[in-house]
């Protein structure tokens, strides 16, 4: 009977240790791209996470191919992403070892923009005035889901612009150039965005309907994410972003803070949301 006792507190020792070490997992993995939609997101819910008690590093990454990838493997656990259509592909050739986790902003929007001071007002306009653009749409990073779109709106409008292939910066720098000469000039970008409103730009008709709608971002997670941490994908459930808030923080940044100080500063003055957040209980 003795002997009976002892296996039976063993056994639950051994259950009780386990629950300890699964309760005791509080490092997650955060993947990243270095744009002013997803930074904001990533920096706001990392801050919830670790208000909650986890410790939580952030990789970076140039574009949406290797960021999946290393999601997929398992590299990271999480990634904010947009699954309808920017990252589409990705997310649909990879999401049998995939989940999707939570809605985390909305209202993403990309399209071919110009200033309002160019007196034209749809994609289908852009031939008859491809000498004034200097023959060419000023472009962001390949691989990103707005450069795809854009490549398709080349295709189906039978443009004869090239559309160059570049960095964010370099198109931000080209845009500056071009509205302090008021210049023509025709550049990929979205909105909301501190270009849009600093530039006084419009966005060029579709009426091909080539870009899409506007989209969602998810929290997507290695497959069994939720299962293992079930307590942080309650409080990344929590997380909502609204694109406003995303936009002036980029704003604040462009103006010469920080990324890490502008979200600090929305963090600070959400500091009763970030509470509820963090208290979430699962």
């Amino acid at each position: 009977m003795k002997r009976m006792w002892k296996a039976l507190c063993a056994i639950a020792m051994v259950g009780l240790m386990s629950m300890s070490a699964q309760a005791e997992e509080k490092t997650i993995t955060m993947g990243t791209l270095s744009w002013e939609d997803l930074t904001p997101i990533t920096g706001i819910t990392k801050k919830a996470l670790e208000n909650s008690g986890y410790t939580v590093k952030v990789v970076e990454f140039s574009e949406w191919g290797i960021a999946y990838a290393a999601l997929t493997k398992g590299d990271i656990q999480v990634l904010a992403s947009q699954t309808d259509y920017a990252a589409y592909d990705y997310w649909n050739k990879n999401k049998n070892r995939l989940e999707k986790l939570s809605p985390v902003s909305f209202g993403l929007y990309q399209g071919i923009a110009v200033p309002k001071y160019v007196n034209i007002d749809s994609i289908d306009q852009l031939n008859d005035n491809a000498d004034k653009f200097s023959n060419k749409i000023i472009g962001i990073e390949p691989g990103s889901g707005l450069m795809s779109d854009a490549t398709n709106a080349v295709s189906s409008y039978g443009l004869k612009l090239k559309l160059l292939e570049g960095s964010t910066a370099a198109m931000t720098a080209a845009l500056k150039s071009a509205v302090d000469r008021k210049e023509w000039v025709a550049v990929t970008v979205w909105e909301p965005s501190w270009m849009a409103e600093k530039y006084d730009l419009k966005f060029l008709k579709d009426p091909k309907g080539v870009f899409p709608p506007a989209q969602g971002y998810y929290w997507v997670g290695h497959k069994g994410f939720s299962e293992a941490f079930p307590h942080a994908r309650e409080v990344m459930a929590g997380v909502y972003v609204p694109l406003a808030d995303i936009t002036r923080i980029n704003t604040e940044v462009k103006d010469g803070k920080t990324m890490d100080e502008a979200v600090k500063g929305w963090t600070d003055s959400h500091a009763e949301l970030m509470k509820r957040w963090a208290n979430i209980k699962n």
